[in-house]
């Protein structure tokens, strides 16, 4: 990934979406071509020249304090999500970024796959910074089922939204899961701008993909750690269902997901005539072969 082109593009996108009224500020200048900001708005909102805030759009975030950050974030009225993207982007532009990290294992540790079976209300999985998922526990398997029928391992939610037709089918939503996916795929791309893997997942859906081309070129990032998601089942029909995200700190680029029902809910039932599904079906690791189907 180039991370110069990704700060450019990224500070001109958010840019472009405030207007001087919404700013607060009075226009700078005569007629305006384009909607948003100009460079000089932004520069006098953040407090810095505009020779230092053009080397910034520039793509050059080498050095930049905390405080400077900061205030070309709050000038940009950056959300929360945004806010820690230019935090990562100014991190990789450092030196000690060109090393290269070593890539999320396809495989979790065991302790990891003893956690996942432990959990049974639920289904639960383990997910890479690439979108896989590297492991879950059977009611996790037998959530994205529809994910497994293809014959790629790991199976990766990235590839299964714009590439597999099912995944129109499976959630109720699809162009918000489309949405989603591509903010979060955005945010871990700016994590790690030298992970050769995300950059080849890029490439392949902007290549493959009209639909992810066109949302990956919006630079919208998103933190996804709580709420609610909406799946229509092939076998148990809707499922609204919450979920809390954890990053593992014990295993670098790897977050826990479970998704529990609202107690006394009729997604509550679906999960269980989900699980009842499941040990028939015997989901469980190590990940199932591409199941039958078309």
């Amino acid at each position: 990934m180039d991370n110069r082109a990704e700060v450019r593009e990224f500070l001109v996108s958010r840019r472009g979406r405030i207007t001087p009224e919404q700013a607060g500020i009075e226009p700078i200048g005569g007629r305006r071509r384009v909607a948003g900001l100009r460079r000089e708005e932004v520069a006098r909102l953040a407090g810095v020249s505009i020779d230092y805030y053009t080397r910034l759009e520039r793509g050059n975030l080498t050095g930049v304090s905390d405080s400077v950050l900061d205030s070309i974030a709050r000038a940009l009225e950056l959300d929360r999500a945004e806010h820690d993207h230019l935090y990562d982007l100014a991190r990789a532009a450092g030196p000690s970024a060109r090393r290269p990290a070593s890539p999320p294992a396809s495989a979790v540790r065991p302790v990891m796959q003893y956690l996942l079976d432990a959990i049974t209300g639920a289904p639960a999985f383990i997910g890479n910074n690439r979108m896989d998922i590297v492991a879950a526990n059977a009611l996790g398997y037998a959530l994205y089922s529809e994910m497994y029928r293809g014959p790629a391992r790991p199976a990766n939610h990235s590839r299964f939204i714009f590439l597999d037709p099912r995944a129109h089918n499976f959630y109720p939503d699809w162009d918000r899961a489309a949405n989603v996916n591509v903010a979060i795929l955005r945010r871990d791309a700016g994590r790690n701008p030298h992970d050769k893997d995300i950059a080849a997942l890029v490439g392949e859906l902007s290549m493959r993909s009209d639909e992810f081309r066109a949302r990956w070129a919006a630079h919208n990032v998103r933190r996804h750690y709580s709420g609610t998601k909406f799946f229509n089942h092939p076998v148990v029909g809707l499922l609204e269902l919450t979920y809390q995200a954890m990053e593992l700190e014990d295993d670098p680029g790897h977050t826990l997901t479970v998704y529990p029902a609202v107690p006394g809910s009729p997604s509550e039932e679906a999960l269980k005539l989900l699980a009842s599904w499941a040990a028939t079906e015997n989901f469980a690791h190590p990940v199932p072969q591409a199941l039958a189907g078309p």
